[in-house]
């Protein structure tokens, strides 16, 4: 049961819960979980029964899937104040298709996610906002589609990077170690600094730690090697 105040304020202030009435909030409440992981501890595992979702509050969480080839390949890295697990509620999916872990000490709302389509049920006005998230989470994996299909590693890391700068106005933090990146992109972690470090003898990025600055964005959108 949640109680603390602050908890449920970033509830509130999600789009999944910040509609519902009153009454079915608290309802809600009574049944979720405050959870709290150490660093690399394991939420829940490829395969496990997908019953429940979750809402993270601090730290981050990292979502991976084995290939069938016997590879890890990081799917996502949750950054506090985003849901994850919550579209399997209506697909129909019994189990989970990737794997949780904590990438450092997070706090987590565990919500249970059999009562929450059944609170849906009855307030179908809030659907569309679910619609809505569900199209963006599309949107960015049919983007991560399109880089995985670029053959030259280069040009993965690049469309990356356009994408960051977009994405951070102009301004690229890497928020993840560069080994998760990598691994995202499908490359290995030494091929992905090697490309950073050529990007950088070329001029078109400059790099401090985590930061990258792009020089040169139409050079660095036509990169080719």
């Amino acid at each position: 049961m949640l109680t603390d105040s602050a908890t449920l304020e970033s509830l509130r202030q999600h789009h999944l819960f910040g509609r519902l009435p009153e009454a079915p909030f608290q309802e809600m409440c009574h049944l979720a979980i405050h959870r709290r992981l150490e660093n690399g501890d394991t939420l829940f595992h490829q395969g496990d029964a997908a019953d429940r979702f979750y809402l993270l509050l601090e730290g981050q969480v990292k979502l991976t899937r084995v290939l069938p080839e016997g590879h890890e390949k990081l799917v996502e890295v949750i950054m506090p104040g985003q849901s994850f697990a919550e579209a399997l509620l209506f697909s129909g999916a019994r189990h989970y298709p990737v794997a949780a872990a904590a990438l450092k000490p997070s706090s987590l709302v565990s919500i249970d996610g059999s009562h929450y389509r059944r609170l849906l049920e009855e307030q179908p006005k809030i659907c569309l906002d679910l619609l809505a998230s569900f199209s963006i989470r599309l949107h960015q994996r049919l983007n991560e589609i399109d880089t995985l299909t670029l053959a030259n590693a280069s040009r993965r890391v690049v469309r990356f990077l356009c994408q960051e700068q977009e994405a951070g106005n102009g301004h690229i933090q890497l928020n993840v170690p560069k080994r998760l990146i990598a691994s995202q992109l499908g490359i290995q972690p030494e091929t992905f600094s090697r490309i950073l470090h050529r990007l950088m003898d070329a001029g078109l990025i400059a790099m401090e730690r985590r930061k990258i600055r792009v020089l040169d964005t139409p050079s660095l959108a036509s990169y080719r090697e």
